[in-house]
């Protein structure tokens, strides 16, 4: 069985956790607590030098492939080795504009409000909660705002078609953070139509934090 190191509310490894449970394939969660540090750990920087999670263990089979660490790469892994249901669509194009989509989400707007980033503000920077909000915020809407813009026009129940796919697998967490984080959802119609319909599979709906 592969192991997943796993943090519960880590936007990344919920990717992951989506992923698996699409593909319906068995994985035994190995918790790693970013908030008390553990992470950082000799025993898991051995694992992934990033100290960052999520890390997914495929070694089950003894075969030496070993720890695949970033998400979109254990994702891709994953569609490629298991590829019923495929998460990209058939075409080149609309393969490409899925994962643009995908990274727009997954580098664009989760890397500024990670937990280190959220963390080193508050710590090192020493900026108020209500200041880290305010950054949480505006991060958030300049990256949910071109989503929504370009998924508008669309007319399927996910973001590239009839089935889940590569980009609502990285939208549904970022969204579930928005709404810790209190952000007004309200200018979003489509993609919280998206997160609903994605939220009544059980593979979204077992993944969540």
């Amino acid at each position: 069985m592969m192991k997943l190191y796993d943090y519960a509310r880590s936007s990344a490894a919920y990717r992951v956790r989506i992923a698996l449970n699409l593909k319906q394939l068995a994985y035994r969660v190995i918790p790693i607590s970013l908030l008390d540090g553990m992470q950082q750990s000799a025993e898991y920087r051995a694992l992934n030098s990033t100290g960052l999670v999520p890390s997914l263990d495929i070694d089950e089979q003894g075969n030496g492939e070993g720890i695949i660490g970033q998400s979109l790469a254990i994702i891709e892994y994953l569609d490629e080795r298991y590829p019923e249901p495929p998460l990209l669509p058939d075409t080149p194009f609309a393969r490409a504009r899925t994962r643009a989509l995908a990274l727009q989400i997954a580098c664009d707007i989760h890397p500024l409000n990670n937990l280190r980033v959220l963390k080193y503000l508050t710590g090192e920077l020493g900026v108020s909660e209500e200041q880290k909000t305010i950054w949480y915020h505006h991060w958030l809407t300049q990256g949910l705002t071109p989503l929504e813009q370009q998924l508008s026009t669309g007319d399927t129940p996910f973001c590239c078609g009839n089935t889940p796919g590569l980009a609502d697998i990285c939208l549904i967490p970022q969204l579930y953070n928005a709404h810790r984080f209190t952000l007004d959802m309200t200018p979003y119609p489509r993609l919280i139509a998206i997160e609903k319909t994605c939220n009544q599979l059980d593979a979204f709906r077992i993944a969540m934090p």
